[in-house]
Parts: C-alpha cells; sequence; structure tokens
C-alpha cells in the first residue's frame, strides 16, 4: 500500500464507513454494505478496491449495472458487469436499481487532483440533451417516475412507481403515459445515454429505473422541478 494513498469514506443512508487500502468493500446482499432485504440485488455487486495509486470501483455482478457521478452530475458513467473505473473526484454518487428499488451510495475521496467543471455555455459545447429537448409533459414523465428519489430526506433509498402508479399521479391513462415514456427513452438513447433500450432496439426490462438513474445522477431533474409535478396535479384536480 502507497503511504500516500488517499482516504476513501462512503456513506448510505446516513451511515459512514472508512474503506481500507488493504482489503476491498463489496456492496451487495452479503457484502459489507449489507443490503440483505432486496433479492433483486447480487450478492456481490460492486467492490472497492485500492491498487496502482487509486482507488477503483468495479462491478463484479452478472446482470445490474450503475451509474457513477461528479457530485455536479457534469461527469457521468455506466458501470456495466465486468467493468471498473477509477474513483477521481472529491465526491461522486452512485446510483443503481435492483428491482423496484433503487439506491444511492456517495463516495467521499480525500486529496483528490481532479475536479468536475461545470457544463459549458450553449453553443458549440452544449450538451446533448438539454431540458428544453423534452416537452413539458414528457418532462413531467421523468419527475413522477423520479419523485420517491428526489423527495427522501437522508434515505438513499426509494421505490419507483410503475407506470400505473405514476401515470395516476399525473391524472393520466397508462396508455398516455407508456407512450410518452417511449418518446423519453427514444431522445435520450439517440443522444448516447445507455441502458434504455435492449438488443434489436427492444424496450430495456428496467428502463424506469435507469431513466431516473440517469436524471437525478446528471442533475436533468432535483427536487426545484417537485413544483412543476404539483402545478400539473392541481390542475387535473381542478
Amino acid at each position: 500500500m502507497s503511504e500516500r494513498s488517499s482516504t476513501l469514506k462512503l456513506e448510505f443512508a446516513g451511515e459512514w464507513f472508512t474503506l481500507d487500502p488493504d482489503g476491498e468493500f463489496v456492496i451487495g446482499r452479503t457484502g459489507d454494505l449489507d443490503i440483505s432485504d432486496n433479492q433483486f440485488l447480487h450478492r456481490h455487486f460492486l467492490k472497492v478496491t485500492y491498487a496502482d495509486g487509486f482507488w477503483w470501483l468495479a462491478n463484479v455482478g452478472s446482470r445490474l449495472s450503475a451509474t457513477v457521478s461528479s457530485a455536479g452530475g457534469t461527469v457521468q458513467s455506466w458501470l456495466s458487469p465486468g467493468a471498473r473505473i477509477p474513483i477521481v473526484f472529491e465526491d461522486c454518487a452512485v446510483v443503481f436499481t435492483a428491482g423496484p428499488t433503487t439506491y444511492e451510495v456517495v463516495l467521499s475521496l480525500s486529496d483528490s487532483q481532479f475536479t468536475a467543471v461545470g457544463p459549458a455555455a450553449a453553443g458549440a459545447g452544449e450538451t446533448t440533451i438539454m431540458p428544453g429537448a423534452f416537452t413539458p409533459s414528457q418532462r413531467l414523465v421523468i419527475i413522477a417516475l423520479a419523485e420517491p428519489l428526489l423527495r427522501r430526506d437522508g434515505v438513499s433509498v426509494a421505490d419507483i412507481p410503475s407506470s400505473g402508479q405514476a401515470a395516476k399521479r399525473l391524472g393520466w391513462t397508462t396508455t398516455k403515459f407508456n407512450r410518452k415514456l417511449d418518446n423519453v427513452c427514444d431522445k435520450l438513447d439517440q443522444a448516447g445515454v445507455p441502458g434504455l433500450r435492449a438488443g434489436g432496439g427492444k424496450v430495456a426490462a428496467n428502463r424506469r429505473g435507469r431513466l431516473v438513474e440517469y436524471a437525478v445522477s446528471s442533475r436533468f431533474v432535483t427536487r426545484a422541478d417537485l413544483e412543476l409535478l404539483e402545478a400539473a396535479t392541481a390542475d387535473c384536480d381542478d
């Protein structure tokens, strides 16, 4: 172990862990971070180790993926099974979905030499998908699905609504909601966001979870957007 190794801490649902550079830290149903109440989660899903002067996050599962982003959401990676990435930013969030539940783990690194740069101004360097690229109703689809995670207060776990539940929240039919969800996923898929389409262009099995991961991790939707949802549902009640 290098004497200059940075200290890495992990937070989940208000509980903090200080990781040992000489060992490994496993997240899963039977890991060091024990999430034993979700049968959809791998026994060993994510593993954190220290090697070659860096902390590494590896996906050691076989089915699930995770979204890793810098604290401001300006840098984002999709960690698929078998992949690993170095942990280089001072703070980053790891968001993943197992079954109907989404989890968020925060990693805090001391002495980081990397800083995420804020988004460029509109023009040649603007991001691929900006909020204006979606219609107001399409944006409501994203907010309705992300609502439980956005409303969390110190808790890093939230159940994602079904299409029927989200449609009812908006006062829509399930058919209308799914049609607009299709449009949202198509736009993001065309922009290069992975995990929303399966092979052959088919609908991904857990596209709602993947959409929430992307939207929350990239700060595409935030808690402030819940006002749009409240306004829309108030109009439905009138």
